[in-house]
């Protein structure tokens, strides 16, 4: 009975309704699959890509590019934010992540996305496409510092 309770509100819910449909979660999983195809991680071997879609429905995938100098490393989250930015979309909606483990975004990586979207759905799935944690993203930085604390 749980599980079946479980799977209405999901069907139910703001990513099935409303923000993003079936299809877009598909495609977007694929993108992120396709990003992390294209990681560049020669020293921690922990590829990861991600894939963001806009309000405007566009799709931006992104990979993690390490460096010799560490501190120079950007994560696949930041990647394909800053490929929608660059590209004029500001709102973002959902974000899906992929990595061999289903490892979620680290906190850096939580703070940009939540500039764009405070309330995006965040998706993080391994490389066979099983979702390990699906939440909305002020519910992985609570009490987030954003444009309105400089207002």
């Amino acid at each position: 009975m749980k599980i079946l309770s479980i799977l209405a509100l999901l069907v139910a819910g703001p990513l099935f309704g409303g923000v993003i449909s079936p299809d877009q979660r598909s495609a977007l999983m694929e993108k992120a699959l396709e990003g992390q195809r294209n990681s560049y991680a020669p020293y921690s071997h922990y590829q990861v890509g991600a894939a963001v879609l806009t309000k405007s429905g566009k799709m931006y995938s992104g990979c993690n590019v390490e460096n010799a100098s560490y501190g120079l490393v950007i994560c696949a989250e930041r990647t394909a934010v800053f490929k929608a930015v660059s590209e004029g979309e500001k709102d973002i909606e959902a974000i899906v992540i992929v990595t061999r483990d289903g490892g979620m975004a680290c906190g850096g990586c939580r703070q940009v996305l939540n500039e764009f979207n405070p309330h995006m759905h965040v998706i993080s799935i391994d490389q066979n496409r099983r979702v390990h944690h699906e939440q909305t993203l002020d519910q992985l930085l609570p009490h987030a510092f954003g444009p309105a604390n400089l207002e």
